[in-house]
């Protein structure tokens, strides 16, 4: 029997062959949030698109787009609006201090500490509620400026065993732009990517951090809940680059548990 490129292309996406019923897991349900209310990035629109058309090509979830935190909730939507409790992760290209109560905020991290749910940050999500220290005890840091700009990234893989990582080099260059990070610890993380700090100008005024250490891509537990974080997606074209496709595509299959991985926080490898 012949199969199409296509089709094989889905079925390495899906872990392989199967010689059960269905090689396909159960669906998932994902909430994008892309709700700005600092710096607009261009790259949000293009982000949503492309998350929701990966979900449709693999088969593996399908995606609620808004641009707004309503659904943010457990409490019951009028109009039988989709609420928190539909969801299996939640993922954020957001900014700023997004519309949310004081209940919704409960809701929402008990989605990921108590009921197990996932959470996505892309770039900016660790520029959103910067006075709440909750989220960011959650996310894993935040923003501390962007000491060189968008500039050609020198990145190594800390982690290739972990799911998307794979299909990088272990050191490569990527254009993009790099958040240096506060309130972060790779006692708290399981730091994936990050920059090569012997190819980056460290004399640079806005760099704060002294440890040499500057995650690109963690992953973490938040009570119960699987969260992972990537700085990368500044730039618009990187999300039409099938390595970073690829990494977004197991990093939704991670927080949802389709698959499992080693996160125990390891520190900085020595020499660095």
């Amino acid at each position: 029997m012949k199969i199409a490129p296509r089709t094989l292309v889905i079925l390495a996406v899906l872990g392989g062959f199967s010689t059960a019923q269905s090689a396909t897991p159960q669906k998932k349900h994902i909430l994008v949030i892309g709700e700005e209310k600092g710096y607009r990035h261009e790259s949000v629109s293009h982000a949503m698109a492309t998350i929701e058309r990966l979900g449709t090509e693999t088969g593996l979830w399908d995606s609620t787009l808004r641009t707004d935190s309503e659904a943010l909730t457990k409490k019951k939507l009028e109009y039988n609006a989709k609420n928190l409790t539909n969801f299996d992760v939640v993922l954020f290209f957001t900014g700023g201090d997004l519309e949310m109560d004081a209940q919704q905020k409960s809701d929402f991290l008990s989605f990921i500490h108590d009921d197990g749910k996932g959470f996505i940050g892309i770039h900016s999500a660790a520029i959103t509620f910067i006075d709440w220290p909750e989220y960011g005890e959650m996310i894993g840091g935040y923003y501390d400026e962007h000491p060189w700009g968008t500039f050609d990234a020198p990145i190594i893989v800390e982690d290739p065993a972990f799911p998307g990582m794979q299909q990088w080099p272990k050191s490569f260059v990527l254009r993009d732009e790099i958040y240096e990070m506060r309130n972060y610890s790779r006692d708290n993380v399981r730091v994936l990517m990050r920059l090569d700090a012997a190819k980056i100008d460290l004399g640079n005024k806005l760099v704060h951090r002294t440890d040499r250490d500057f995650a690109v891509t963690w992953a973490k537990m938040y009570g119960k809940g699987r969260v992972y974080y990537t700085t990368l997606g500044h730039v618009l074209n990187n999300w039409d680059n099938p390595e970073f496709q690829k990494m977004l595509i197991e990093a939704i299959k991670w927080t949802t548990g389709i698959t499992s991985a080693g996160i125990t926080p390891r520190p900085l490898p020595q020499g660095q």
